[in-house]
């Protein structure tokens, strides 16, 4: 049996996937040819699971041939297609699946592209409102139309060797300790300006946990990030605070690095999924998204967010101009947070 799964083409909704993804693997069994079609910037991953067979990368805006529209389109007819499952809810990837010859097409109703999916989903609304449900529930829906019945919301994230030998490199160059507590901390958001905490917030809060507790901080970063990141480390000058900026920056060297930390404090973005699909407490710093949609009982977690009229106001960039949900997330609030889990492993270690 040859399936395709069109993936999330964000980080954090692909991590939130996983549950569905592994259901979909355990109702078809080992034998089915399961085909995953992702951004090129996610590539690593899911590397080291057995849940797909094969990865394709598709980016309709991208310049290399590769990747584009038509040689997906081209590659996709080359083989004869049981079904496709959609997790993005675009129009395009309905339009994709269509022209590329798959006879069963399973997404959400969404996008105007009803009529080009043989099973439609109904969305979940709240009167004629699109009601905001926890994405892992969102992705188990599909997977539960085909068949693939599972109330296992876990997620996790395999490591691959490639990670480790990199991230025994990064701890090697920035003298991060191999016993005792690393605080990992990510400050971007692909969604927009409106999800990042203030720079300054970030030094005083790396400032404090380095020097009143054992903790080492360890900036994560993408590509993006990388600049900020050197200026946060830079201003803090300490030892104990230091980046990945000048690190291997692919997601199997991330995945290592983010399962030898002890906690995580982050913006609603990719990282702090992929921190806690590796079994680690997260303190998440929301300002314009909604906490229910990213909520996952088997995650140990901690949301922080102002309580303010205008929140959430589901925007990239403050409608208003002031930023108050993400200023007024004060760094004693979140130090607060992240002592416990601090405190936690001084305890084990010395136990």
């Amino acid at each position: 049996m040859n399936i395709c799964l069109f993936l999330p083409n964000w980080l954090g909704d692909l991590v939130m996937a996983v549950p569905a993804i592994r259901a979909i693997r355990a109702r078809f069994g080992p034998g089915a040819r399961i085909v995953g079609i992702t951004r090129p910037n996610l590539a690593g991953l899911l590397s080291g699971s057995n849940w797909i067979n094969e990865f394709w990368y598709y980016d309709p805006r991208t310049d290399d041939p590769r990747f584009d529209t038509f040689a997906t389109i081209q590659r996709l007819r080359t083989v004869r297609w049981d079904q496709a499952i959609l997790f993005t809810n675009s129009l395009r990837t309905a339009l994709l699946a269509v022209a590329g010859g798959i006879p069963e097409r399973i997404g959400y109703a969404r996008d105007g592209r009803a009529a080009l999916l043989t099973h439609a989903l109904p969305v979940p609304r709240d009167g004629g409102q699109i009601r905001r449900v926890p994405m892992v529930d969102y992705y188990l829906g599909l997977a539960r139309a085909i068949g693939a019945d599972s109330d296992d919301r876990r997620l996790e994230l395999p490591l691959s060797l490639w990670g480790e030998v990199c991230a025994d490199r990064v701890w090697k160059d920035l003298s991060l300790p191999t016993h005792g507590p690393v605080i990992a901390m990510h400050v971007g958001g692909a969604f927009g300006a409106s999800k990042c905490w203030p720079p300054a917030h970030f030094v005083e809060l790396a400032r404090r946990i380095v020097t009143s507790t054992p903790a080492w901080v360890l900036f994560v970063c993408g590509h993006r990030e990388r600049e900020v990141v050197r200026r946060i480390a830079r201003e803090v000058s300490h030892p104990k605070v230091v980046s990945m900026a000048d690190q291997p920056l692919d997601l199997q060297t991330l995945k290592s690095c983010l399962h030898r930390c002890t906690a995580m404090v982050s913006t609603d973005s990719g990282p702090r999924h992929m921190a806690a699909a590796l079994g680690k407490p997260v303190v998440t710093l929301f300002g314009p998204t909604w906490p229910v949609v990213t909520a996952n009982p088997t995650v140990e977690s901690i949301d922080l967010q102002v309580s303010l009229d205008c929140v959430p106001c589901g925007q990239p960039r403050c409608p208003l101009g002031h930023h108050r949900c993400m200023e007024e997330l004060s760094p004693d609030m979140v130090f607060q947070a992240v002592l416990p889990y601090i405190s936690r492993t001084q305890f084990r270690s010395v136990a």
